[in-house]
């Protein structure tokens, strides 16, 4: 099965890994790292809390994503990975448009303007009971947007049920004049540097040499 390779650490089994996650773009980030992964849907109530802040908000429902996967394999030895975001203009939240007339009032907004995105990522080890948290803030700065443009792009991709009325993993990143962040990977929904970092702190100096699929952890 995968192991870490260290001068200063031993040979550390790696366990199931879990995402907890239905998210397409979620799976496709992780894929990145080579780790074998399975996806399950934590079901858990999203809605913020009054008066709580975004990174509290994005802290408190990435715990809750990986402590309910916990809770659903109390006896198996698995990592869980679990992430949160939210989008935050002007002091508030950004929603979803559900309506075009919505989308292109949204995006308006934004144009020449500045939103910034806070990501909050947890990762679980059962083998120990660890529990690592981060959170990353990534801002996009939006370049003017006639409402010609707007329109065109709203036909193309349908961002209705996306907050902000734009997909930054598809055509909403030629809306962009420029990303503020030190990890492009978490606007998309997971900060895979700082899970890089957390893989680290676990034992697991990724890339992790590659094993035969027969001594391959089976979720």
């Amino acid at each position: 099965m995968p192991q870490h390779h260290s001068e200063n650490r031993s040979y550390t089994p790696l366990p199931c890994i879990i995402l907890a996650s239905t998210s397409p773009f979620r799976a496709q980030l992780l894929s990145k790292l080579h780790l074998p992964f399975e996806q399950i849907a934590p079901n858990i109530d999203e809605t913020p809390l009054d008066n709580e802040s975004p990174q509290a908000i994005v802290t408190r429902l990435s715990k809750a994503k990986s402590q309910a996967i916990v809770q659903r394999f109390p006896n198996d030895k698995n990592i869980i990975i679990a992430s949160d975001q939210c989008a935050v203009f002007q002091n508030q939240l950004i929603g979803k448009p559900y309506t075009i007339p919505n989308a292109i009032k949204q995006l308006q907004q934004f144009s020449q303007q500045t939103i910034t995105f806070y990501t909050g990522l947890t990762v679980i080890n059962t083998s120990n009971q660890q529990m690592f948290k981060a959170i990353d803030i990534t801002k996009v700065h939006f370049r003017n947007l006639s409402k010609e443009i707007i329109e065109h792009y709203i036909e193309i991709e349908q961002p209705l049920n996306c907050a902000g009325s734009f997909k930054s993993e598809g055509l909403g990143i030629t809306l962009f004049n420029k990303i503020t962040s030190k990890d492009p990977n978490a606007l998309i929904g997971l900060p895979l540097i700082e899970l890089t970092h957390i893989f680290y702190q676990m034992g697991y100096a990724l890339p992790l040499k590659k094993q035969p699929e027969s001594d391959s952890e089976s979720c």
